[in-house]
């Protein structure tokens, strides 16, 4: 139901903490919607995005034309990847902060979706009215289901269902290169190729995309076309039957149909493609005759394949509103900490029998390891059979194990917010205590994602038979080296630390083959340090650099361990740069000791067996 201010229809049920902003924002027309309740939306709106010079100006219009009413909450769908707190639009300038907008509109919560993402969220709650089926085929149960439309770009998603819900696909399908099937497109594309090098299915299959594909058959036909935008041919070829306009638009369904069967048999699609957008409900029934579903069953030997896979036009308004509506609603609960896949988890425990509890505490204390290793894996870690895995899982609702990761991901994805939000000097306590804080787990996690962990095999080895480490830092970085310091003494390896430059080449030239340096430096630039460095690798020793991966320092070292986190070094002391070394020289550390555990010293190693796994056990307490 789109609610219109007044309507009499409205739910009874409202929001306890107000009325929710919800938009739909493409590049070029924006929807919004005050959701009031569960279902209920009122203020509907759309606008011209060229209208407005960015986001802010954007959101302050539509707010003031709703009277400025006070809102907690908002969701946002953009046509755009989004990663992280910093968003640069694809097909529009416009660039802005996550956190900085919601700051400025002075909401509690205010999350950045994929349009598409938003769009599927919405697809298993439609109802037949809300489609058109083009073609034959059935949907399958519980079967997975695709999403595309073409506006002025190309979205592309995906639902894959679950026992307790579905999951949505964030895509950028849109970019893969675009194929054509025949002289005509191949034409059509080589019109692409002399405007991108890198021409994708949304150049061509989008708004800009059908003018392009007007103009070309125009050359290619030897026709003298003027100039006309998507509505404008899409006008000419349904009212006036003109001849160019129809081959434009048989050409670009037919383009359509294509990316949709590639997008079927890619994720095997069985529940269905859905296709939304602005253009192809514009074409309504005479899509239906169109180029699209011939195109799209023919795939050669999978003909069958996808004869059996039914396609539907979306034409209710408004959909994403549903979409982005229930992802707003699943953070608020997540973040309330109601109703999350940790939670059942922690709150059925003790039904579970002795066996299951070990599944359930190892799921709960390293998640993360959980959703990497196989069952056999894990049933070795929870000392468990692998039957016993399985029945874990089904315990909580799921089919098996690859039923309960999918959303185990998912649900551990919702729960740890990745940003970046800039300090300021007018901050709160409060707001610059939560962007240290979620700055740092940003950093923390990107780090993680990024970690060369060849690199670090290398540079655990190299610790593990160093007849000596010295720590050469300066500044900052010595509060780490001195840390490591401490760390690899107690594995009986002879360390010193230097954090004075004259000092560092006069003990580099007493190295030899079988010591090691460990060298520290955000930039990595120090000339004393790079001599010293210099001087190391030339008498046979080996050296470890913790630096950024574009220094020289870098280019010097045997192992780099890179930490290429930028930090503002001229307000700030390099907080996360430095936690990001402790977090290395802890990793080499462990590692060491896991050697140390799995590796029996010899006697002129200097420590006995059981000497070295108590200094182990003095580190793991």
């Amino acid at each position: 139901m789109i609610e219109q201010p007044g309507d009499p229809t409205r739910a009874a049920t409202v929001f306890a903490d107000g009325p929710r902003l919800l938009a739909d924002i493409g590049a070029t027309h924006a929807r919004f919607a005050l959701q009031t309740a569960p279902g209920a939306y009122a203020g509907v709106r759309v606008l011209r995005c060229d209208d407005f010079e960015g986001i802010v100006p954007l959101l302050r219009f539509y707010l003031a034309e709703q009277g400025n009413p006070r809102l907690h909450h908002g969701a946002l769908a953009l046509a755009n990847p989004v990663d992280g707190d910093y968003v640069r639009m694809t097909n529009r300038p416009w660039t802005f902060s996550t956190d900085a907008v919601r700051r400025e509109l002075g909401f509690t919560t205010l999350l950045i979706v994929n349009d598409f993402t938003a769009l599927a969220m919405a697809i298993p709650n439609l109802k037949p009215a809300d489609l058109m089926q083009v073609g034959g085929g059935k949907p399958a149960p519980q079967a997975v289901i695709g999403v595309l439309g073409p506006g002025t770009g190309l979205g592309v998603s995906g639902v894959i269902p679950t026992l307790d819900g579905f999951v949505t696909l964030g895509s950028e399908g849109g970019h893969m290169n675009f194929a054509p099937s025949d002289e005509r497109e191949f034409a059509i594309l080589q019109a692409a190729w002399r405007e991108w090098t890198h021409v994708s299915n949304e150049r061509l299959i989008s708004g800009p995309g059908m003018e392009l594909i007007y103009r070309a058959l125009a050359v290619r036909n030897g026709v003298d076309a003027s100039p006309r935008t998507s509505p404008e041919i899409i006008d000419c070829a349904l009212e006036e039957n003109d001849a160019l306009c129809l081959e434009t638009l048989e050409c670009f369904c037919g383009m359509l149909g294509g990316a949709a069967a590639n997008l079927a048999v890619t994720l095997g699609a069985f529940g269905g493609i859905f296709i939304g957008g602005g253009i192809v409900p514009r074409l309504k029934e005479w899509f239906k005759t169109s180029p699209f579903r011939a195109r799209f069953e023919a795939k050669g030997r999978f003909t069958g394949y996808l004869a059996d896979i039914p396609t539907y036009v979306i034409n209710t308004a408004h959909v994403a509103f549903d979409g982005v509506a229930t992802i707003l609603s699943e953070h608020l609960r997540g973040r309330s900490g109601d109703n999350t896949l940790m939670d059942r988890i922690r709150h059925l425990q003790p039904s579970f029998t002795p066996a299951e509890q070990r599944v359930a505490t190892l799921v709960l204390e390293q998640p993360r390891l959980v959703l990497n290793e196989p069952i056999a894996e894990i049933a070795k870690l929870a000392d468990v059979s692998q039957p016993t895995v399985i029945r874990f899982c089904r315990s909580l609702g799921f089919a098996g194990l690859a039923d309960f990761k999918l959303k185990f991901a998912s649900s551990l994805t919702g729960s740890i917010p990745v940003r970046h939000s800039q300090v300021r000097t007018n901050d709160s306590t409060h707001d610059l205590s939560a962007k240290v804080i979620d700055n740092t787990v940003s950093a923390i996690l990107q780090f993680r994602d990024g970690l060369d962990v060849r690199a670090v095999d290398r540079a655990i080895e190299l610790v593990s038979r160093a007849r000596r480490i010295e720590f050469y830092a300066m500044g900052n970085a010595r509060v780490v080296a001195l840390d490591g310091q401490h760390k690899f003494v107690r594995f009986r390896i002879p360390t010193a630390l230097y954090g004075d430059s004259h000092l560092f080449a006069l003990a580099a030239d007493l190295l030899g083959p079988g010591d090691l340096v460990i060298a520290i430096s955000n930039s990595g630039r120090l000339p004393d340090l790079l001599d010293a460095v210099d001087a190391a690798r030339a008498a046979g020793a080996d050296v470890i650099a913790i630096t950024h991966s574009d220094s020289p320092l870098a280019s010097r070292a045997s192992v780099l361990l890179a930490i290429d986190h930028a930090e503002d070094n001229t307000a700030f002391l390099s907080m996360i740069s430095r936690i990001l070394q402790l977090l290395l020289i802890d990793i080499m550390a462990v590692g060491v000791s896991v050697d140390v555990h799995h590796t029996r010293p010899e006697p002129d190693q200097g420590c006995e067996p059981d000497a070295r796994r108590a200094l182990i056990s003095h580190l793991d307490r």
